[in-house]
């Protein structure tokens, strides 16, 4: 019979792999899932495994719930390995496996795949969001009191701390207007270049195929290229979406 604590700690686990997927493979853009694997240049490529990593992730958080909503009232019973004790182990525990198995064994990606140092950036996240909030969770639900006070901060730091991340990684670098833009598949490459041109963007890095491109536009300019055959624009002051800036 499954544990008491056990769904929480699936839906935790389903929510560390969702947290590390937003904001290291999406906000921030670190890295990708397949970011280190032969062959997996492409962009679009490295986002499609991004999104089935999503859906599994999405996937184990619906086996959390179901085992959360059969043995609710065991978790009810034992208010100590309640759902908001054992939370932040099943986040934790999904860092450290990450770490483990995709950064080390793996090597499918690194936390900073461009840092010249990325075993301190692997152990500096594993010790900040894998190893520290399974303690927590730990402590408070073996601790002799109720776990809302504490349980209830430890969530509130890890959501500004994400908030806070988002916000930092939105911001263009230096004074540059940079955007990332998607082009239509069908559209030539003359016609992409001629679009930008009539929007002022001059093209400061490419694709191979032209359909993704970063620009270098005038204040406003970003919002015409939806105009121009443009499927997604992000930056030049429109929010970062799945394309936002990457700091190197």
């Amino acid at each position: 019979m499954m544990r008491a604590w056990l769904p929480a700690v699936i839906l935790g686990f389903a929510l560390g792999g969702s947290f590390d997927g937003v904001l290291l493979h999406r906000i921030l853009q670190w890295h990708h899932l397949l970011s280190l694997v032969p062959g997996m240049d492409g962009l679009r490529l490295q986002i499609l495994w991004d999104g089935y990593f999503h859906a599994a992730m999405y996937a184990v958080a619906l086996v959390g719930l179901a085992a959360l909503w059969r043995h609710r009232s065991v978790i009810g019973a034992d208010p100590r390995r309640r759902l908001w004790a054992m939370l932040p182990v099943g986040f934790g525990l999904w860092h450290g496996i990450d770490a483990v198995l995709s950064h080390w064994v793996l090597g499918i990606h690194r936390i900073r795949d461009d840092s010249p140092a990325p075993l301190l950036w692997d152990a500096g996240w594993l010790i900040g969001f894998g190893i520290l909030p399974a303690a927590a969770g730990l402590y408070v639900a073996m601790g002799p009191r109720g776990p809302e006070g504490r349980i209830g901060g430890i969530t509130a730091a890890l959501l500004a701390l994400t908030v806070g991340m988002g916000i930092w990684a939105a911001q263009p670098p230096g004074d540059r207007r940079v955007a990332s833009v998607v082009f239509r598949k069908d559209l030539t490459d003359a016609q992409i270049r001629d679009r930008l041109t009539a929007t002022g963007g001059a093209i400061l890095w490419q694709d191979a195929a032209l359909s993704l491109v970063v620009v270098d536009m005038p204040a406003g300019g970003a919002w015409r290229l939806y105009g121009q055959g443009a499927l997604l624009v992000a930056g030049g002051g429109l929010p970062a979406g799945c394309l936002g800036w990457r700091r190197t």
